[in-house]
């Protein structure tokens, strides 16, 4: 006797008890092992009425695991690629602007520590933090103050 291939829903509930997920990142995951149309969207339907799809969750996870790294954009970035509705997404990172400079001054303080020697260490320092997504005036603020031996 063989095993029987797990359902649809059973895909998704391995995929959900792993971390959130969001209805379009199962979607994505899933659609190639629908085998009658409209199959896939009825099983995420009822996860999604039985709470286990929350869209909500899945935004405070992303933030919650990500945001102590990197900045508002990418954090955005991370969540737009979960096809979360753009509001949310919006508000979410409305909600990390506010405490974007001391996450960018923790980032940069565990990487470099110290004030940039030249230029290019200034470049450096700069595109390390503007590539996790902080803003480039943060990146320049928290460089600059460094150099006057201002961390406060």
């Amino acid at each position: 006797m063989g095993f029987d291939k797990p359902s649809l829903k059973g895909r998704a509930l391995r995929l959900l008890a792993q971390r959130e997920h969001s209805r379009a990142e199962l979607q994505r995951k899933l659609a190639s092992h629908e085998e009658t149309p409209g199959e896939l969207a009825q099983a995420l339907d009822e996860l999604q009425a039985r709470g286990f799809i929350d869209e909500q969750r899945v935004i405070e996870s992303v933030i919650h695991r990500r945001a102590a790294r990197l900045g508002a954009s990418r954090v955005r970035q991370e969540l737009q690629a979960k096809g979360l509705p753009a509001e949310a997404v919006a508000q979410a990172v409305d909600g990390l602007r506010g405490s974007e400079l001391e996450r960018a001054r923790e980032v940069w303080r565990k990487k470099f520590g110290r004030a940039p020697t030249d230029p290019a260490d200034w470049a450096r320092q700069a595109r390390f933090l503007v590539a996790r997504g902080f803003d480039a005036g943060v990146a320049r603020r928290i460089i600059g103050d460094a150099g006057r031996g201002d961390m406060s």
